[in-house]
């Protein structure tokens, strides 16, 4: 089964103060925050970004290495992860976007909008396209996003995903969900 959760690693920056942080799966997704909320809130968008680009450039998306003892586990949006899902499995088994579409009785334009990280794509035919690849779609939901720096500094290991970790005082409700195909 595949997961997009990745272990973040958050170090203090002695120069600027705050934190800076860094996934040792995704070299390119390095990001900072001024405490450990916003950092992590700031990984998580940053790595979203990451995938993105890994899927938009056809580069490759490497499993989660596992969580280690002091790093923060932080998840891609779902639909990000399903697209994410669906590329590695027209990689895996060496499809092209026409074939799949073929076989989805559907014009390639709407294959392309499915693997397109910025296009957002109904669940059902997402589930779909994962089906004829022989994969489902798991959802796994977990506790929510820490509120106050207190609660921060006992998360290693809790889920952030973007849009769910936002910094205290923010508006937005602070929600995280675990995609996993």
């Amino acid at each position: 089964m595949d997961q997009f959760v990745y272990p973040a690693t958050l170090t203090p920056d002695a120069q600027d103060g705050g934190f800076v942080v860094t996934f040792v799966d995704i070299p390119e997704a390095i990001t900072q925050g001024d405490d450990v909320p916003e950092a992590l809130h700031q990984a998580a968008d940053c790595l979203e970004e990451a995938i993105a680009g890994r899927i938009r450039r056809r580069d490759d998306i490497p499993k989660p290495s596992p969580i280690q003892a002091g790093q923060y586990a932080v998840a891609v949006l779902a639909q990000t992860a399903t697209k994410a899902a669906l590329y590695l499995a027209l990689r895996q088994r060496q499809l092209t976007q026409v074939e799949l579409a073929a076989r989805l009785q559907c014009d390639e334009k709407e294959v392309r909008r499915l693997l397109d990280p910025r296009h957002a794509s109904k669940l059902s035919r997402l589930e779909a396209a994962l089906a004829l690849l022989g994969q489902q779609i798991v959802i796994g939901v977990h506790p929510g996003t820490p509120g106050s720096r207190e609660e921060a500094q006992d998360i290693q290991g809790t889920v952030v995903s973007p849009a769910r970790a936002f910094p205290q005082g923010k508006a937005k409700p602070q929600r995280s969900r675990e995609a996993q195909v």
